[in-house]
This record gives structure tokens, C-alpha cells and sequence, in this order.
């Protein structure tokens, strides 16, 4: 049995990478990542002397594709990060698995991928789309349904306020949700790509507490020593709070002096989905694949801890 992980320079698949090194050793995987020269050498020589066989590839270039995915029987697609243009590099992917003769695929998705409720949402239709068309081939497959990750509200959120005079300003309002850590969605999907949850098409994974981002706030005040200040604000006056640190409001305009790669769309849009109740879930699905309740906020703050002590004010420094 051989298993791919693809995007495993990335911070979610690369906990699955190093997940199932673990649980299957090296000369059973296959990683994909970007570009080698963007993961450390200490990294690369250390996949390569456990055995796992490295490859460059993106969801834009089949033929690269083709070759990573060759004699594969279980591939976990790792969602891209560009919206709106995800939907044909997805695709790609699915139709190149197939081909390879790859017997399942894993897939991580967004809640709500396929109920209307969540369709406004600025990140949902491309899964949408993928969920629909990974139905239509009639190929095995699974949807892992991640919540939103609490580690970019305890980092992401935090450096932009630093940024803002310590003003935490959100859509979210007094909202609450049941946010999930990277750990949990990566042992999850782990879970999923080794064969547990048998032939169910999709899981919901979410974290074991619903929080506000108030309380998120409050936290880290409480960790870090900072008096941040929430300033729960309607969606125009946070589009301005994002514009004045300069992160564009569509994916289509310019990032070069944005902290974040994400557009304020996508920002105003999940922190609202927080203020509407689309996010406060419950679910057991990661104790039921991976046998250990969810992480909470306080489990994992200071993991985060370097943002505030670092004064970490790019994205690209976040570990």
C-alpha cells in the first residue's frame, strides 16, 4: 500500500506527512511539495533517509501530477489556497488519481460544503464544486470537513491587531464556534487516508468547545500580558480596518504589502459565518477517528506564544 500525501510543505498536510510517517513509515509515502527549494534541507534529507519518495508537482501541472501520483492507492488532496481558481486545479488532481489507479481518495473540505445555508461564504463554492464533481465520477472517495482553524485566531488575529493599536476588530460579533486545531484536522484526515471511517463520504470535523472570539481575545490577553481590545464592528467598518493594513478586499487585487494572504472577503465572510452560527457545531467526529476528544483554545494557545514575544507582523513568519 502506498500513500500520497500531496502539499506536504504546506501546515496542515505536512502534520499528515509527518503523521504517517509514523504510523506507516517512509517507504510507504509519497509527499508532493511546491517547490523543494522552499522546504529546509533538514527536512528534505530527513523524508529522504526514512525512505519517502519526494516529488515537485502542483494541481496546475498534470503532467507533474502524473508522475508523483504513479502506482498510488490512497492520495489525500490537500485544498488549494488560490479561491475561485481551486474548483479546475481540484479537478485536476481527482482526474489524475483516477487515472493513476488510485483506489481512494481523501479530500479536505469546508463545512457546509453541500448545504445551501453556507454557500454565501466566500471559500465554500469552490468545495462545493469539488464535492459535486468527486460525486459524479463514482469514485471512493472522502470529504474531511474542517471548521475554521483556531491557530489563525490565535495567531493571525492577534499580529493583525498589533498592527491596529491592539484592536481585535471582528464580524464575529458575540457569535461562537467550535473551532478546530491543525492537530486534531491532521490526525483526522490521517485517520481517513489509512483506510478508518470506511466507505462514509464525508466527516465533520470540529473542536470539542464553542469559544467567541471575545473569549479568544481574552485569552490571550490573559497568556501573553497584552490588552488587546475586541471591537465586535459591521462588515464595512472591518473591510476598512483590513484595507488600512493594506489586505485587498477580492483574491484578485494586491497583496504585495499585505501582511496575509487572504483577501478581506474571505476574512469578513468566516468571521460573519461566526456571528450568524454557522461555525458552533457539534460534532464527535474527530474522537471517533482518532480516539482523543478535540483540542481546546487553552490546550494550544501558547503555541502561539511566538507571535506576541517575536512581534511577528507577516504571515510568512508564522511557524
Amino acid at each position: 500500500m502506498r500513500y500520497i500525501v500531496c502539499g506536504a510543505d504546506g501546515k496542515l498536510a505536512g502534520r499528515i506527512a509527518e503523521n504517517m510517517i509514523k504510523a506507516v513509515g517512509g517507504n510507504k509515502l509519497t509527499f508532493t511539495v511546491w517547490n523543494k527549494k522552499f522546504v529546509s534541507s533538514e527536512k528534505l534529507q530527513r523524508w529522504e533517509k526514512e525512505g519517502v519518495s519526494v516529488f515537485e508537482a502542483n494541481y496546475d501541472d498534470v503532467d507533474s501530477l502524473r508522475k508523483a501520483f504513479k502506482g498510488g492507492d490512497r492520495v489525500y488532496i490537500v485544498s488549494g489556497l488560490e479561491v475561485g481558481k481551486r474548483v479546475q486545479q481540484h479537478k485536476n488532481a481527482i482526474d489524475v488519481a483516477i487515472e493513476q489507479g488510485i483506489s481512494h481518495i481523501t479530500y479536505s473540505s469546508f463545512v457546509g460544503a453541500t448545504d445551501p445555508a453556507y454557500a454565501h461564504l466566500e471559500v465554500t463554492p469552490d468545495h462545493t464544486a469539488t464535492e459535486n464533481y468527486l460525486k459524479s465520477t463514482g469514485h471512493p472517495y472522502t470529504a474531511v470537513r474542517n471548521s475554521l482553524y483556531l491557530e489563525n485566531y490565535l495567531t493571525m488575529y492577534p499580529m493583525l491587531a498589533r498592527m491596529s493599536n491592539d484592536v481585535w476588530a471582528s464580524t464575529a460579533m458575540e457569535g461562537r464556534a467550535t473551532l478546530v486545531a491543525k492537530d486534531d484536522a491532521a490526525a483526522a484526515a490521517t485517520a481517513v487516508l489509512l483506510g478508518k471511517g470506511g466507505n462514509k463520504t464525508s466527516f465533520n470535523v470540529f473542536g470539542s468547545e464553542s469559544i467567541s472570539v471575545r473569549e479568544l481575545c481574552d485569552l490571550v490577553n490573559e497568556v501573553s500580558g497584552m490588552h488587546l481590545v475586541y471591537d465586535p464592528v459591521p462588515d464595512e467598518e472591518y473591510y476598512q480596518y483590513l484595507e488600512k493594513l493594506h489586505i485587498p478586499r477580492a483574491i484578485t487585487g494586491d497583496f504585495s504589502k499585505s501582511p496575509v494572504p487572504f483577501s478581506g472577503n474571505d476574512i469578513v465572510s468566516n468571521d460573519a459565518s461566526i456571528r450568524d452560527g454557522l461555525l458552533d457545531i457539534k460534532s464527535d467526529d474527530v474522537a471517533l477517528l482518532t480516539g482523543h476528544p478535540a483540542k481546546t483554545a487553552r490546550d494550544i494557545v501558547m503555541d502561539s506564544a511566538y507571535v506576541w514575544e517575536d512581534n511577528v507582523t507577516n504571515w510568512s513568519q508564522m511557524r
